[in-house]
């Protein structure tokens, strides 16, 4: 019961709770005070009774002390009854004279005197008087003894019986008054304390409804609020007021920046000339699109949404979520992919750089992409790799040239023995003829290789990505122009690591770095023998290893070297050492781009006159 009655002050109001605590409060009060009052009234009343009996037996026993000592009985019952009767007659119940014997000499009592009273509440020789509660007949009696003396001695003792039910009913008529004026009292704070509480929490409820009203996006509350100044509230409910006050000034204000940024928002979506997505954090579901990506990749919107963006795009979904967390904590845009390839509806192919930015979208985690077209200049980058490839394929055409007539002229000399051999009507021998045979297709198959190679090389990449082992285009540049380098007196030197990890590139692409940087690495050593430069070996070192989760490839060379100034522009496009007509300048520019595109790095260690090293890392493929 107890329970449920403070369970349901716990779930009232604020003003039902002050109100119930202020009631139980006053009745807490009044029950004390009542119960203090009666003690001290039933101290006060016992205590004068006792004082009244006393003054009575005191009186009796001056009275009564010729007729003691003179035996007279008839006086002495006149004595005390006279002393009963009266206006006494409600406050004593009886009284009785001994002498000192204890001899009963005269007593009140209508019916025989009851003998238990002799041996109850005896007079100590060293007292005035004696007061002892006794129960008589069911009631509870004040038995007050007062000693009778002449002189030194002590000649009888008078006993006077006061009601206790004398004070009771008294004690009785006070509690009526006394209950009546609490219950006045009560009602009255009664009343006072629902005032008070309506008053106090009369601002707060306005307060509570402002709140609403906020929640509700309202905030023309500024009359609302006025009201509650104008109740008079100097303290905390006026602190809390202005309090509301600034609050919703600053909600105000925050509201109107978010309008005006959802707006810019909504502005940059729909009208940005980049295609935006809108995707889902953890499945790179499309969410949203805006029409530059319906225009950009010919899908309708409905089409777009609930497909993943891996669907049109060749990158990774791992890729892409880390890519979103670095974001998250960098606090910025993030570039996840560079010439990532996508595919329109209809099949067409399109080159796009890809940007993240991580938000929260209808209650998720998600990711904003936006993707910028670069298909023109991808196209342009190829055509400019493409002529530098065969720019390159041009310079080397002698040496090609040389290594295409070895195979040639095997293959002719072996027909014009045989031309030799009919016209002289001689007879080759099957021996003779079964070596001519395969010595010429050998030299095919010589010449075959070549012009595949060349072939491959000289092949339009594109930007896929596949698991290679990097040490397949090193071995594939080298069967190309090996030969012709050390025709050259340039010394190839290798040292491979067999098991190294494979990288995600293309063979072709990273064949086009390694020629770059093996044929300028030759021109360093050519440069050097043309300046004069001390001979300390034409060689040329080519290292690959894996280390701490990267492939390295290192080429180094013998040549003439550079200067910190030189370093610091040799990846710029069209700037070179050569002299006008012997290179464009593209070569090492082309060459970081390719490699940046497989997310790798180049380091430059290099020394004048001492020779360069090109130190190349990719991440190792998992």
């Amino acid at each position: 019961m107890v329970k449920r009655l403070i369970s349901s002050v716990e779930n009232t109001n604020l003003k039902n709770k002050i109100f119930f605590l202020i009631t139980a409060v006053i009745l807490l009060i009044s029950v004390l005070i009542a119960l203090f009052t009666r003690w001290v009234l039933i101290s006060s009343l016992t205590s004068e009774l006792k004082e009244r009996g006393l003054g009575i037996g005191h009186s009796i026993a001056e009275s009564s002390r010729g007729y003691i000592l003179t035996k007279d009985i008839p006086k002495l019952i006149s004595l005390i009854f006279d002393a009963r009767l009266g206006v006494r007659k409600h406050l004593m119940g009886y009284v009785y004279i001994t002498d000192k014997q204890g001899k009963i000499l005269a007593h009140t009592f209508t019916t025989e005197f009851p003998v238990d009273l002799l041996n109850i509440n005896p007079i100590d020789p060293e007292k005035t008087y004696d007061i002892e509660l006794l129960r008589l007949d069911g009631k509870f009696v004040y038995d007050v003894a007062i000693p009778v003396t002449e002189g030194l001695y002590r000649i009888g003792s008078v006993h006077v019986g006061l009601k206790k039910q004398h004070i009771d009913q008294l004690i009785g008529k006070l509690r009526t008054t006394f209950l009546g004026f609490v219950s006045a009292v009560t009602i009255l704070f009664f009343i006072i304390s629902h005032y008070l509480s309506k008053y106090i929490t009369r601002p707060i409820t306005e307060l509570i409804k402002v709140s609403d009203e906020i929640s509700r996006g309202n905030f023309d509350i500024t009359q609302n609020l006025g009201r509650v100044d104008r109740m008079g509230v100097k303290d905390e409910v006026q602190q809390l007021s202005n309090s509301f006050m600034n609050m919703t000034n600053r909600i105000m204000d925050s509201q109107a920046k978010l309008k005006e940024s959802e707006s810019k928002y909504r502005s940059l979506f729909t009208g940005g000339p980049n295609p935006i997505f809108v995707l889902d954090r953890e499945t790179l579901t499309i969410l949203s699109a805006n029409p530059s990506a319906e225009e950009t990749y010919e899908y309708t919107k409905e089409n777009l949404i609930g497909k993943t963006f891996t669907e049109i795009g060749s990158f990774e979904l791992d890729e892409v979520q880390q890519a979103d967390f670095q974001a998250e904590h960098a606090g910025k845009i993030t570039t996840i992919g560079s010439k990532v390839q996508c595919r329109k509806k209809g099949g067409d192919l399109l080159y796009v750089n890809v940007h993240a930015c991580p938000v929260r979208y209808q209650n998720r985690d998600a990711v904003i992409l936006a993707t910028t077209d670069i298909t023109e200049m991808v196209e342009k980058d190829n055509q400019l790799i493409q002529a530098s490839k065969m720019t390159t394929l041009g310079e080397m055409s002698a040496g090609i040239a040389h290594e295409l007539n070895q195979p040639l002229n095997a293959i002719k000399m072996g027909n014009e023995f045989i031309d030799m051999m009919i016209e002289k009507k001689e007879k080759i021998s099957d021996k003779d003829l079964l070596q001519i045979v395969k010595e010429v297709s050998s030299q095919v198959d010589r010449a075959v290789d070549i012009i595949r190679r060349l072939r491959d090389f000289g092949r339009k990449a594109d930007f896929t990505k596949e698991k290679i082992n990097i040490n397949k285009p090193v071995q594939g540049v080298l069967d190309i122009i090996g030969r012709q380098l050390r025709l050259q007196n340039i010394d190839i030197q290798l040292k491979i690591d067999e098991d190294i990890p494979f990288i995600l590139a293309h063979r072709n692409r990273i064949e086009q770095v390694i020629f770059n940087l093996i044929t300028n690495a030759r021109d360093a050593i050519n440069q050097k023998l043309e300046a004069g430069g001390p001979d300390n070996g034409n060689r040329i070192l080519i290292e690959t290893h894996a280390r701490a989760g990267q492939v390295m490839l290192a080429v180094s060379d013998t040549g003439i070297g550079m200067d910190t100034a030189l370093k610091e522009r040799i990846f710029e496009a069209f700037f070179t050492t050569k002299k006008m007509g012997e290179g464009m300048g593209l070569g090492l520019s082309i060459t970081n781009g390719i490699v940046e595109d497989y997310g790798g790095k180049i380091n430059i260690e290099s020394f004048e006159g001492q020779g360069t090293t090109f130190r190349l890392s990719f991440p190792a493929a998992t």
